[in-house]
This record gives C-alpha cells, structure tokens and sequence, in this order.
C-alpha cells in the first residue's frame, strides 16, 4: 500500500537498489553509489496513459523528486520524463 496518491500525469516509483559490490567483489560505500535509473511504479495519477502499476520504468537521471515517508524512500516523476518501460 503506497502512502501517496499521485496527481494528473506524475508517477509514484521506487528505485531499483544499486549494486553493493563491484565486479571485482569489492564492497561499495552507500553515499558512493549512483542512483539506480530504474525504478518500479507504484502509482500512478489519473492522467497517465502509457505507464501501469507494476511497470518497470528508466527514468530521467535528474528529473525525479525523492520524498522520504516513514522511513521508505519514493520518487516522484512526471510522465514525460520516463524514457522507457522494461520487458
């Protein structure tokens, strides 16, 4: 159950973790690791056409707005701003 309802044309998703380690097994530090660009949907407002629940989507590197509900980390995107959905 997600604790937010999006509006018009934005979408509620959740980042994909990035990897812990690197190729060669070395261990990556939280604050070193980028943000993930895919991302599962989880809402979306009543305008959206071609994006669904459930959806895994790539998004815009920078054109999200994280918000952080108890505890658990979303993002906040518009529809326009999702370049794809993954198979």
């Amino acid at each position: 159950n997600v604790p937010l309802r999006p509006l018009g044309d934005r979408i509620v998703a959740e980042r994909e973790e990035s990897e812990a380690r690197t190729a060669a097994g070395l261990f990556v530090p939280e604050d070193a690791k980028e943000k993930s660009q895919v991302a599962a949907v989880l809402a979306t407002g009543k305008d959206v056409k071609d994006v669904k629940v459930g959806d895994r989507i790539v998004v815009r590197e920078y054109s999200t707005t994280e918000i952080k509900v108890n505890n658990k980390k979303y993002f906040i995107v518009k529809e326009e701003d999702v370049l794809a959905t993954l198979a």
